[in-house]
């Protein structure tokens, strides 16, 4: 059967072209008029540490529950995954606080910063039978963080999204409680899938932890128009990669869904290299590396012109931010030499020390603080570091 084809009925349901899942968000020309998207991107460990600290300033400014979607990719997975699970155990106080925030998302994110994940599942998937790379990294997930728990565990507000690559078709494949999706292979509506399994999909950083591999051929697929790879080889055994080789901003899935947009960017920067290497790994990398530059620096030029044109409200943050930038009277103090080693930290899932961690949580805080009380939200009073011992000094 080629793809053009209709597959097999027993696993298809068609729905009118109006059905209210969309079928692919970004590059609209009408822009919402309502909504507030939280995005996080990608950067191992050091962008799940450093988006403790966006939330961290979130929940302090009682933002939390007027988020309407959380969309994520890579590291951002792991903490929006942590994040989504707890959401119903944050204890939101009458303001909109959450008073269980630090026991319920903030130290089982740190419990796995302190795990090392990248080298053992690498060495495990390649030197055992009957596993994989992807294998050891959802064990590792779902042993830490997740245990059981599915898609469908995920609160109904907001929206938690969480993007892979699907690297048959070529876009983004994206996981929520609703549905999971591919806007040319199709639907399949309210997932029994791991949440572990999703976020490992999510963080399936090329080459060495991609891909992951779903088996989905006896799910009840559902075809919109628009699905162009509808045949059974594009919905059985999909690989998977990371959701930053499509998109590492994760801001696809919340483009044409919400007016504003809080984005915050942990990845890392490429420098010049005068003698890029030859060798095949070394190689792959750099290229890889160039790659995720471009898509970054798109994904970011496409969002600050809508800020400037006024056709999205909200704010960039970033790790290579400076809080001078920003211009802000009453900014909270952080010295560039010290936040530049900390946007220095390698794109890794490997154990971080106790001081390195409080700082990459403290720096996402500051500079989380610094854009919405700029760009979003000027009634705002300065925070407090969460770890006041940590300052961002030199």
């Amino acid at each position: 059967m080629s793809s053009d084809d209709a597959p097999s009925s027993a696993h298809v349901r068609r729905v009118p072209a109006e059905d209210p899942v969309p079928q692919q968000s970004g590059g609209g020309d009408a822009p919402p008029s309502t909504g507030t998207a939280l995005c996080l991107s990608g950067g191992g460990y050091r962008a799940m540490l450093f988006h403790v600290g966006v939330l961290w300033r979130l929940n302090d400014a009682a933002m939390l529950p007027s988020l309407d979607r959380v969309s994520s990719v890579s590291g951002g997975s792991i903490t929006a995954g942590v994040l989504a699970l707890a959401w119903d155990h944050l204890d939101f106080d009458d303001t909109g606080v959450g008073r269980a925030f630090v026991t319920q998302v903030v130290d089982p994110v740190r419990r796995m910063a302190g795990v090392g994940v990248d080298v053992s599942s690498v060495v495990m998937g390649l030197g055992l039978p009957f596993t994989s790379v992807s294998d050891r990294v959802v064990k590792a997930y779902r042993k830490h963080l997740f245990g059981k728990a599915s898609l469908q565990d995920l609160p109904e507000r907001p929206r938690f999204v969480i993007n892979a690559t699907n690297l048959e078709s070529g876009v983004l494949m994206r996981f929520s409680k609703p549905y999971l999706a591919d806007y040319r292979v199709g639907q399949v509506l309210r997932p029994d899938l791991p949440l572990a399994v999703a976020v490992a999909a999510s963080s399936a950083f090329p080459p060495v932890l991609s891909p992951c591999t779903l088996d989905l051929e006896h799910e009840d697929w559902v075809t919109l128009a628009g699905n162009d790879l509808t045949g059974p080889e594009f919905r059985g055994q999909i690989r998977l990669t990371d959701g930053g080789v499509y998109d590492n901003l994760g801001l696809q899935t919340a483009w044409n869904e919400c007016r504003t947009l809080l984005v915050a960017d942990a990845g890392g920067r490429l420098d010049a290299d005068p003698e890029p290497p030859t060798d095949w790994a070394r190689h792959t990398a750099r290229v890889l590396h160039v790659i995720d530059n471009q898509v970054r620096s798109l994904r970011k030029r496409q969002l600050v012109e809508a800020f400037r044109a006024g056709r999205r409200d909200g704010c960039y943050v970033g790790i290579r931010s400076e809080v001078e930038d920003y211009r802000l009277a009453d900014s909270l103090p952080a010295h560039p030499r010290v936040t530049s080693r900390l946007a220095a930290t390698p794109t890794r899932l490997d154990d971080l020390p106790a001081a390195q961690q409080e700082l990459l949580v403290n720096w996402g805080y500051v500079i989380t603080d610094t854009g919405l009380r700029k760009h979003v939200r000027p009634d705002l009073r300065p925070g407090s570091l969460p770890y006041p011992e940590r300052p961002l000094v030199d």
